[in-house]
């Protein structure tokens, strides 16, 4: 793409709030995920750019660094800077096969490859098509169908799911959302513009980070490893008053960490103080094995806190109900209902209806779930100490993954070689905005145990054939969850 061509397509970049730099990231990123920029591109370089935008070139320079965090371009000595690759491109393996292990299993499911990338349940339960029966017997007459802070009945079942676990909540207090994601980008473009720090935990869950790159947010973190949270670290950055910050305290994901109690209400407290809004994902909170369920931050507020508590059906029912929710102030769920009724009017009816019929006996769900996930959690561990004994991991005590370091060589490499030997593993890169996971893999435990047995040893082999990559790991672009 020549300069000119480039210059047009920028149009106005620079319109908007914030850094200059931050605002011509934020165009760019967006030019590369929708297409118009594909891989491989190149891009001028920096003082070109800078002398046509007619901006110094420490903003190009700026923009640049932005983007290579993110994976979005790379910049090599001599080759100059190019948009990086979509995915993962690993070497043709016999059958020639390149897919990624990404989001092909969604787009274009490869044959043969087990899929570990993404940590999503794979078949719903027969409690889902009962509850959709009943749904469809529910009088609609006189309803319109569009309800953009969700069906009554459904908020009604929420609050008064979040009131038996200890926190009083009314249905104007509930947002029903098309699952818990979109429930997250609704919070971003209430709470962020370009260049707004926002604060996560590293790793976190990476569909977040892209929902808050989006949003051209500067995104900091604070530790969140096998060890858990450095909550030192956190209250420090709390202080320093970003403009909201993102944590899963319960079931960590990826790492499996619960937060104490006193630790949740020091969080809190401390951001009540600092006027940092809170993000609260609880969509792994019904997944403890012990079968307790820890109280949500919110829980923990002073009033006048702002806390928004994100969940889902995903992750203890089936995600292809796309049914999430936020549980907030009745003022923040009247903003976020606006800024939802915008984006589609509601979501659909008859999922809500099936959705608080399946809310009503979530307690029963939860129990066989957790109980499958607990089978599978402790074949994982069992095939992983007998079949790579020098991957380290520290058993969870819920939700859905465990947080696998690799005695040396990087996860993207390592993930390249494992495809070739048909199974899809997630880098821990792509969970860290701070780059300090790149020996890491994210490992979910939902695949049932015979599957399980049968990925690791796939995995095994990749390892005794595995030589880390030279001169760093591949990029990593993709979406996951």
């Amino acid at each position: 793409m020549g300069l000119d061509d480039l210059l047009a397509r920028l149009g106005r970049w620079s319109a908007g709030r914030g850094p200059l730099y931050v605002l011509l990231a934020a165009r760019l990123r967006r030019m590369i995920n929708d297409g118009e920029l594909p891989p491989g591109t190149a891009l001028p370089a920096d003082r070109t750019l800078a002398a046509a935008l007619t901006v110094g070139r420490s903003t190009v320079v700026a923009a640049y660094d932005a983007l290579c965090q993110d994976g979005r371009i790379v910049r090599r000595q001599g080759s100059g800077t190019r948009v990086a690759p979509a995915a993962l491109k690993p070497e043709p393996g016999p059958a020639g096969d390149t897919a990624s292990p990404l989001f092909l299993h969604l787009l274009e499911p490869p044959d043969g490859v087990i899929q570990l990338a993404c940590a999503a349940v794979s078949t719903a339960p027969a409690a889902v098509t009962e509850a959709y029966a009943t749904a469809l017997t529910y009088p609609i007459a006189g309803d319109i169908g569009y309800h953009p802070a969700g069906h009554p009945a459904l908020r009604r079942a929420l609050a008064e799911r979040y009131t038996r676990r200890g926190l009083p909540t009314e249905p104007g207090q509930i947002l029903v959302t098309s699952g818990a994601q979109q429930g997250l980008s609704l919070l971003a473009r209430l709470f962020l513009g370009p260049g707004d720090r926002m604060l996560v935990e590293a790793p976190t869950y990476p569909g977040a980070i892209e929902v808050f790159r989006e949003s051209a947010a500067v995104l900091r973190s604070v530790p969140s490893g096998a060890a858990g949270l450095d909550v030192d670290a956190l209250v420090h950055a709390l202080r320093e008053r970003p403009r909201a910050a993102y944590l899963v305290p319960t079931h960590h994901n990826p790492t499996g960490n619960v937060l104490s109690n006193l630790a949740r209400r020091r969080i809190a407290e401390a951001a009540a103080a600092a006027g940092v809004p809170l993000i609260d994902d609880e969509v792994l909170a019904d997944l403890g094995f012990a079968g307790e369920v820890a109280p949500p931050l919110a829980a923990f507020a002073p009033d006048g806190a702002v806390v928004a508590t994100a969940g889902s059906l995903s992750k203890s029912v089936w995600g292809g109900l796309r049914v999430g929710w936020v549980r907030a102030s009745a003022s923040l769920v009247l903003r976020l209902a606006r800024l939802k009724a915008v984006h589609d009017l509601g979501s659909n009816v008859f999922a809500q209806l099936a959705a608080a019929e399946l809310v009503g006996d979530l307690d029963a769900l939860r129990k066989e779930r957790v109980a499958a996930l607990g089978e599978n959690h402790d074949r994982l561990c069992a095939d992983l100490a007998a079949l790579l004994p020098g991957w380290e991991f520290r058993p969870a005590s819920g939700g859905q993954t465990l947080w696998v370091r690799l005695p040396y060589g990087d996860g993207v490499s390592f993930a390249q070689r494992a495809l070739r030997h048909g199974v899809a593993v997630l880098p821990g890169g792509s969970l860290d905005v701070s780059g300090h996971s790149d020996d890491h893999l994210r490992v979910p435990f939902l695949a049932d145990p015979g599957k399980l047995t049968e990925a690791v040893r796939r995995l095994a082999e990749a390892w005794r054939d595995y030589t880390p990559a030279k001169g760093g790991s591949a990029t990593l672009t993709s979406l996951v969850v």
